[in-house]
């Protein structure tokens, strides 16, 4: 079990209750700060989830006006045209697209770590690889985690990775201000985070806070990010993810599509002639409204 996190990996764990560095035991590790021991599951993953209460504590400042975030153009995601990593003959995983992996960052170093935060199933671990990252895949209870851990305490040093990802993961956060605070700490400076979340897709898995825009806007501005994009789902429309996760489990994808296709033309079509009387009716407003999930792309500017 041990042999499946590699040196440098197992120099960048911390406890996740005090952030002192870890020993290696028998049974998994132990820190000699706290006392806390974290063990391997029966499925071989290292369980550093807390495993006592911890106090996290953040401070709000209540501004007299309220920033609306219009000032950043929210759009449907296109092509990087100067993409860091060539993914042309790479399969494209499952909840990601062409457009989001055109922005993935090339890995420095041969030493370079990234994170995939929520990793699931691991499904994204050859395209992060064949960018040139050594992958690191945390989640909270999957059992093909190689690490399980909590995103409001991850257990790595501060200033770790030069990537992370997080794909339909922040819904989950119970809460998000300290997961945001979490990541940007054990990204590099200039590291880039790049993720998705839903906003109009059905309750599932324990969701806590789906995400319009906005409140994309703030849980990364709180974070400290400087935000490069907020994308709207064009093809997956609230339509179709309420039909595909909600209306219709189960059902092939391509059927349930076709049964609310129908109802998206006719609404595209009124809005089109809504935007000939009036010009706050357009097509991108109208994917924003209505988009089942949105792709973010910020980075961690150091001043």
């Amino acid at each position: 079990m041990i042999s499946s996190i590699s040196s440098q990996v197992w120099k960048i764990l911390i406890c996740s209750y005090c952030g002192n560095e870890l020993g290696k035991t028998s049974q998994g590790v132990e820190c000699p700060n706290c006392g806390l021991k974290y063990q391997y599951t029966d499925s071989g993953s290292l369980d550093l989830r807390l495993k006592k209460d911890k106090k996290y504590n953040l401070e709000f400042n209540l501004e007299t006006h309220l920033d609306s975030g219009n000032v950043l153009q929210v759009e449907p995601l296109e092509i990087n045209i100067k993409p860091e990593v060539d993914f042309a003959n790479m399969r494209v995983p499952r909840h990601l697209t062409k457009e989001v992996m055109s922005y993935f960052p090339k890995a420095k170093s041969l030493e370079s770590l990234m994170l995939d935060l929520g990793c699931g199933g691991t499904i994204h671990k050859e395209v992060c690889e064949d960018a040139g990252f050594e992958w690191v895949g945390l989640d909270y209870d999957s059992l093909k985690a190689p690490i399980l851990g909590d995103a409001h305490s991850l257990p790595f040093r501060d200033d770790t990775f030069e990537f992370i990802l997080s794909i339909s993961v922040l819904q989950h956060f119970r809460f998000p201000f300290v997961a945001m605070r979490e990541i940007y700490r054990v990204l590099k400076p200039h590291g880039r985070f790049i993720g998705t979340v839903s906003f109009l897709e059905p309750f599932h898995g324990h969701s806590f806070y789906h995400h319009t825009h906005l409140g994309t806007i703030n849980s990364l501005q709180y974070g400290g990010f400087s935000i490069e994009k907020i994308s709207p789902s064009e093809k997956w429309s609230a339509l179709v993810a309420q039909a595909s996760m909600g209306l219709f489990p189960k059902l092939p994808r391509f059927i349930s599509k076709s049964i609310v296709y129908p109802i998206q033309l006719l609404s595209k079509l009124w809005w089109d002639a809504g935007n000939l009387a009036r010009s706050t009716s357009n097509e991108h407003i109208r994917i924003r409204n209505f988009t089942g999930a949105f792709t973010f792309i910020a980075t961690k500017d150091v001043a």
